[in-house]
């Protein structure tokens, strides 16, 4: 039976193998962080996400999207991971083509599955206003089992405050990389049309002249169709030192506080 929880409250798990399904009423950046035993990200590749989305146990999409799955695998964490906190984002939209805050669209629906998509607990992120930023939730490890928390916390300055209220010393680079990953896949999957010329144009819709019983040749074809363009695979990045380097030294600016009450952790 799932258990269906609340801000704060936790399940036990049973499984190593799980699955994060996530649904939300707008495309959203899913990506997780490994945290160590005070909740600390210490480095970048402690984080998978759609630029690096494969790390030590973990694999998430490599696009925003409203629908994603993510996989973990609790086995394959080391000792010094105890936590695996699951973060949703809003994609960066200069233009404002998209919503700023999660107060403007449907509360994102989270569950924790087994492989065979059989739900062990599920969590519905409500209270979000200004916020454009996540952690849903978090599977903690506690006397050498796995629970899961409903988290719920939100940050008005995206993924950099999230990242730097983790510990994160690169959390701007960090924030600027994932959303220029997002930008570039979203870029890769809405291609532009071949271009048309005068003479292909004509080509495709002249009338193909007809053919005599004295005549031996054929009707010419048409033009033939352009090729589909593929898309460009994108690379599986190495675990640990084969993250790409993040340039500038800036310090962060300071972020609004996270909203919400803080999460109990003593239970």
């Amino acid at each position: 039976m799932t258990a269906e929880l609340v801000r704060g409250q936790n399940h036990p798990l049973s499984q190593s193998r799980l699955e994060i399904r996530i649904s939300a009423g707008t495309p959203v950046v899913a990506a997780a962080a490994l945290g160590d035993e005070a909740g600390r990200i210490n480095g970048v590749e402690w984080v998978a996400h759609p630029g690096a989305p494969t790390q030590h146990g973990l694999e998430v999409s490599r696009q925003a999207a409203a629908e994603h799955r993510l996989a973990v695998d609790l086995d394959a964490m080391t000792e010094a991971v105890h936590r695996v906190s699951v973060l949703l984002a809003l994609p960066a939209s200069g233009g404002g083509a998209g919503p700023a805050r999660f107060g403007s669209v449907a509360a994102p629906f989270v569950a924790v599955t087994g492989l065979d998509g059989t739900e062990v607990a599920s969590y519905t992120i409500t209270g979000l206003e200004a916020e454009s930023a996540v952690i849903a939730l978090e599977l903690y490890r506690r006397q050498g089992a796995w629970k899961v928390r409903a988290v719920g916390q939100g940050y008005a300055g995206g993924l950099a405050a999230l990242f730097s209220d983790q510990g994160l010393d690169q959390a701007q680079q960090l924030a600027g990389s994932i959303h220029e990953a997002v930008a570039q896949g979203l870029a890769r999957s809405v291609q532009a049309p071949p271009p048309r010329t005068a003479e292909g144009d004509r080509s495709r819709h002249a009338a193909a002249p007809a053919v005599g019983p004295d005549q031996g040749a054929t009707a010419p074809q048409g033009t033939p169709a352009a090729p589909a363009y593929g898309g460009q695979p994108a690379g599986m990045p190495g675990q640990g030192g084969g993250q790409p380097p993040y340039g500038g030294s800036g310090v962060p600016e300071p972020n609004p506080a996270p909203t919400g009450s803080p999460v109990n952790y003593r239970h």
